[in-house]
């Protein structure tokens, strides 16, 4: 385990990804007396305390990491190092791996860097959907977040590198008959798992 210790530059952060009304960290930051810098798509360039990334539907190139040259960390709603990369939540039941949150450092890999915190987290898949899923899992990544507030804007975490191979996904990986993020779990996953079995052909 590392511990990172940066100097801080100045009280501006630039949050990737989810805007205000999206998500409450935003105005906790501000409420810390940080500057906020929000962007859903373009990376701008500045010199920043910090960038977060929450929500953001791009990959940051190693190129762009460097010269950003602060810390960037990640919020993934995934336990890491499984379900990397596209759709965490379905495939957290889809594979049976495990379910949870991370907040990891970021590198140019696809949520490969450190972990500073992750937590599993316990849905039943029987009662809730997708959807529902995603909704508590993004509160819990939030309230994670928050608790560690403090430690995280004085730069202070301590990390550890992913060891384990865990699994990754694209986008594209979905499967085509899926039916969509307000049916219920196990339902949903069932019926595809049966679609695809040969057996059933």
């Amino acid at each position: 385990m590392k511990i990172k210790v940066f100097s801080e530059k100045n009280n501006k952060i630039l949050f990737l990804g989810y805007n205000s009304n999206n998500t409450c960290l935003i105005k906790n930051l501000e409420s810390k007396g940080y500057k906020v810098i929000h962007s859903a798509n373009a990376i701008c360039f500045d010199k920043f305390h910090l960038v977060i990334s929450f929500g953001y539907r791009h990959i940051v190139s190693k190129e762009t990491i460097l010269s950003l040259n602060c810390p960037i960390i990640n919020l993934h709603m995934s336990f890491l190092p499984y379900n990397r990369g596209a759709h965490p939540i379905f495939w957290a039941f889809y594979d049976q791996n495990k379910c949870g949150i991370t907040i990891h450092e970021l590198n140019e890999g696809i949520d490969t860097g450190p972990i500073i915190y992750r937590k599993k987290i316990e849905i039943d898949d029987q009662k809730v959907t997708f959807l529902k899923a995603h909704q508590r899992l993004k509160i819990e990544i939030e309230k994670m977040f928050i608790a560690n507030i403090d430690e995280i804007l004085g730069l202070r975490w301590k990390s550890f590198e992913q060891r384990e191979n865990g699994t990754i996904h694209k986008k594209s990986d979905l499967p085509k008959d899926f039916m969509g993020w307000n049916t219920i779990i196990s339902e949903e996953i069932t019926r595809l798992k049966l679609l695809k079995d040969p057996r059933n052909a």
